[in-house]
């Protein structure tokens, strides 16, 4: 990587406004970020790279997801909420800590996802730093490892007055953005792509297939749970 521009400063947010108003807040924030980069790196454009990461990380994402990736002899990438692990929600369970493990065993690299799954623009800028230092704790407990890990965004919501922290302590950070990763990229604010419901926008995903393969870059895709019938609350995470 790039050594950082000249930070910027911004306002935190702390507070949310009315949703409506909140949502198109968050999109403005997310195009700023992507309008006035970080950081720069080349992404190389000779070959095709295709990444499949897992948020959350639902126990169909390890038993099935995991599974279609080694059958095919790639690994995935898992951000883990630690204070989410072993949740029973109604229409999911989510990993626990042996989840995590077994995970890291079959040779998935584990990544941060915050430890409270909190849109980051709604969270002051010490309390955030202790949520990273506290999801930290659990994943090194779980796998420990040198060097900095790889971050996702909960809800894929940036925030400017907090790049700079994420920037120094993960080596990419990844976002949403329905794009391609080409040429010069923001490494704390990765472009990603999301697999889910309906049928009819998992049909049109192999397009993204075609086009890294037509233009080389860096495709990330990424999901949550692996089913017939996916949790509805989640499939539309990627919406910033």
């Amino acid at each position: 990587m790039h050594s950082p521009a000249v930070a910027r400063r911004a306002p935190e947010i702390t507070s949310r406004l009315p949703g409506a108003i909140d949502r198109f807040a968050g999109r403005l924030t997310n195009r700023l970020i992507r309008a006035t980069p970080w950081q720069v790196m080349q992404v190389q454009t000779r070959t095709p790279i295709v990444s499949f990461t897992f948020d959350d990380v639902p126990d169909s994402a390890l038993r099935v997801g995991a599974a279609i990736l080694e059958a095919r002899g790639v690994r995935g990438t898992f951000y883990i909420s630690g204070g989410l692990a072993g949740r029973v929600e109604p229409d999911r369970t989510l990993i626990d800590a042996a989840g995590c493990r077994e995970l890291a065993a079959r040779g998935h690299e584990i990544g941060c996802h915050t430890f409270g799954h909190q849109d980051i623009r709604h969270v002051d800028r010490p309390a955030f730093v202790a949520d990273l230092a506290r999801n930290a704790r659990y994943l090194d407990a779980i796998d420990p490892r040198p060097g900095r890990r790889n971050f996702a965004y909960p809800y894929n919501s940036g925030c400017l007055g907090k790049l700079q922290i994420l920037a120094h302590s993960y080596r990419t950070c990844r976002a949403g953005g329905e794009a391609i990763n080409r040429g010069p990229t923001d490494p704390s604010f990765l472009k990603a792509v999301e697999i889910r419901q309906p049928e009819t926008h998992v049909a049109g995903l192999t397009r993204w297939i075609d086009a890294v393969v037509e233009k080389p870059g860096w495709l990330i895709f990424f999901t949550h749970d692996i089913a017939p019938t996916p949790d509805a609350l989640w499939q539309h995470a990627g919406r910033l």
